[in-house]
């Protein structure tokens, strides 16, 4: 197998780099302070374009993608493909895509959704944008990371799709939190409240993903962060704003994430804006005593 690059070997690109690996993939990587085992680690991004005509990258929004593209198309081969697996803005990627083209580089938008755990497992859902017949092409490259590769459209539809989804994520992440507050405050069993919460109209990923795991002490450590939510949020609003499209719902998660951060909760997991919501609620933390707890 040809190498694969992989710039960013974070919490997200490690966990794909690794699963590359696994799939018996040789990968060439650059991140200035991760690495990952397997990977053959590169000086630059332009040292990973040097070695490789597949190029994904896993950063933390444009502002980053950006400059790195810069520096990585110069050293590029005509004919290389770069997938930017990042939550960026369609604006700068259809952008890149075209300083890309006039390199003889092709450019893909490939936003993810699943986060840490299907990153790790290989089940991530794929929202890609670009030429079909290109991501036709960088399916088997995909296999090992995702369960399903969607193809929106053009460049700058996945980017698209993956603001979207994570805006819902978002709302729905910020609102279980906040029920789950009060539902301890209210003296219910949230073990049972989550049972009933997931059987009826209330359910979401959030409900029944996230929180079940979080009420027995785990906050799925690793995933995307309240400061990274706050952004991806952002950036939905922006969206919506060159759409011609009321965004009258952003004002929650902006306020939950936001209000998260400033508490100190910015660089972890945005699982934590429930600790956030209860530290405000005068200490409430949403833990469910083990069954032996309950029956001793």
């Amino acid at each position: 197998m040809t190498p694969v690059g992989m710039i960013g070997l974070g919490n997200m690109g490690g966990r794909m780099a690794r699963r590359l690996v696994d799939a018996e993939w040789e990968v060439v990587g650059y991140d200035p302070v991760a690495s990952c085992d397997g990977v053959e680690v590169a000086a630059s991004p332009a040292a990973v374009a040097e070695k490789c005509r597949t190029v994904l990258l896993s950063l933390p929004d444009s502002t980053v993608v950006e400059p790195v593209v810069h520096e990585l198309l110069p050293a590029a081969s005509a004919g290389t493909t770069v997938v930017d697996l990042s939550t960026a803005s369609p604006e700068s990627t259809v952008a890149l895509a075209r300083d890309a083209a006039g390199q003889g580089v092709t450019y893909l938008d490939a936003g993810i959704s699943g986060g840490a755990a299907a990153a790790e497992k290989g089940t991530l859902v794929i929202m890609a944008g670009g030429d079909a017949a290109a991501v036709d092409a960088i399916r088997p490259v995909l296999a090992p990371l995702a369960k399903t590769v969607h193809h929106l459209g053009p460049v700058g539809a996945g980017h698209t799709a993956k603001l979207l989804n994570n805006f819902l994520n978002a709302v729905t992440l910020a609102a279980t939190a906040e029920v789950m507050v009060a539902g301890q405050r209210a003296g219910l069993d949230l073990r049972t409240l989550l049972a009933a919460i997931n059987g009826g109209s209330g359910q979401s990923f959030a409900s029944s993903n996230r929180f079940p795991r979080i009420v027995e002490g785990d906050y799925l450590e690793g995933g995307l962060t309240s400061r990274l939510m706050t952004k991806d949020v952002t950036l939905y609003t922006e969206l919506l704003g060159r759409l011609g499209v009321p965004s009258l719902n952003a004002a929650g998660p902006v306020a939950s994430f936001g209000m998260a951060s400033h508490l100190g909760y910015g660089d972890v997991i945005s699982n934590r804006v429930v600790d956030a919501l209860g530290d405000l609620a005068g200490g409430v933390r949403i833990q469910q005593p083990s069954t032996d707890e309950e029956a001793s």
